[in-house]
Formats: structure tokens, C-alpha cells, sequence
């Protein structure tokens, strides 16, 4: 069965949009499984998020590494429940590494190969914003990278170039919920055929 993933800057509606998604696909009679990455229930969730707020300073390349390794973490869980038929719905997965290290100067080649044994997506939506939307839609209690405006406007522009790959979905989050919510199960319904 599919591997779902939503993709964007910060405040672009992935969790609510994930949410809603795994509602709708639950009430199709899916088993389906929601993970948020980072994962901070993890050992190494919890290091990312000591370097989130600052209290340990990694290069790109070392706190890319963690990204990544959280992921793995997961994979044993993640492989299991798509062998066994259900559907896995992301909110973040190998995108969100390959943006945020290629905007800070690392190579995405690297990223992508790093991740090559994860599950792949078979649908990967990116809700797109621009980095001054971000900021408006939450003003405190920022992380250093959500603070960072010239770094997110390089983030987009990475999960643009991604989104030009025919496994991704571009849909504007800037609208209305229920907007946006339309225009994701339209993608799952003809992507997927599982609405």
C-alpha cells in the first residue's frame, strides 16, 4: 500500500492536512498510520530537538545525518504496516532533509542516496506558502530555522525544483482549509485511487 508525505515550510498546514487525510481514508475503511517527522519520542528525536532550541550546535551535514536517522528509526514500523496493506501518511519524511540541507549548501545527490533504503512516497504533496506567509501564521516561539527567512525562501525553492517530479502535488496553501482539504483528496483520490 502507498506512503503518503506532506512537504512545506513551517505553518503550511501539513499536520492539519495530514490529519484530515487519515480521517478520510480511515472512514474508507483504510488501516491507516500517521508519523510527524522529527520524531521526538525517540533518542534521537530528542537530540534533534535539544539542537532546534540551540542547545547543541551541529553542522548541516551532522543534523541532516539526525533527520535522517530518525527516520530510520521508524522504518522496521513503517515497512511492516505497509506489507501489511495499510496506508502510511507522513507529515514530513525524505523531502524536508533534502530541502533543508540543499539550502544550506549540501549536496542533494547526498541527501537523496543517504535515504535510498526508506520507504519511498508514492505521493508526496507539497502545501506551498511563501516564507513571509510562515511568519505571519506563528510569531513566537520560532526555532532558529523558522526564524531564518532567507533560508526558508531557499527551502522553497528546493521543494519546488522536488515537486517537478511526477510522484509530487504542488497545492497552494496559502487558501482556505477547506480549500487546500479539497484539493489534497482530489490528488490521494486520482494519484491513488483510494478515496
Amino acid at each position: 500500500m502507498p506512503l503518503i508525505s506532506f512537504e512545506g515550510l513551517d505553518q503550511s498546514g501539513k499536520q492539519t492536512q495530514a490529519e484530515l487525510l487519515v480521517e478520510a481514508l480511515a472512514a474508507k475503511g483504510h488501516d491507516v498510520h500517521f508519523l510527524s517527522f522529527p520524531d521526538y519520542n525517540t533518542a534521537i528525536g530528542a537530540e534533534i530537538a535539544r539542537a532546534l532550541q540551540g542547545q547543541h550546535d551541529y553542522a548541516p551535514d551532522a543534523l541532516q545525518l539526525l533527520y535522517i536517522a530518525n527516520r530510520y528509526e521508524r522504518r522496521p514500523q513503517v515497512e511492516g504496516w505497509l506489507a501489511d496493506g495499510g496506508v502510511v501518511v507522513c507529515d514530513r519524511y525524505l523531502a524536508s532533509s533534502v530541502a533543508y540541507g540543499e539550502a544550506q549548501g549540501l549536496d542533494s545527490d547526498w541527501l537523496v542516496t543517504v535515504q535510498r533504503l526508506l520507504p519511498q512516497p508514492s505521493l508526496t504533496l507539497l502545501l506551498d506558502i511563501p516564507p513571509d506567509a510562515s511568519l505571519q501564521r506563528k510569531q513566537r516561539d520560532r526555532d532558529r530555522y523558522e526564524r531564518d527567512l532567507a533560508l526558508l525562501g531557499r527551502v522553497r525553492a528546493s521543494y519546488l525544483r522536488q515537486a517537478a517530479a511526477p510522484e509530487w502535488v504542488r497545492v497552494d496553501g496559502s487558501r482556505a482549509k477547506d480549500v487546500v482539504t479539497a484539493d489534497v483528496l482530489n490528488a490521494v483520490r486520482s494519484r491513488l485511487a483510494l478515496l
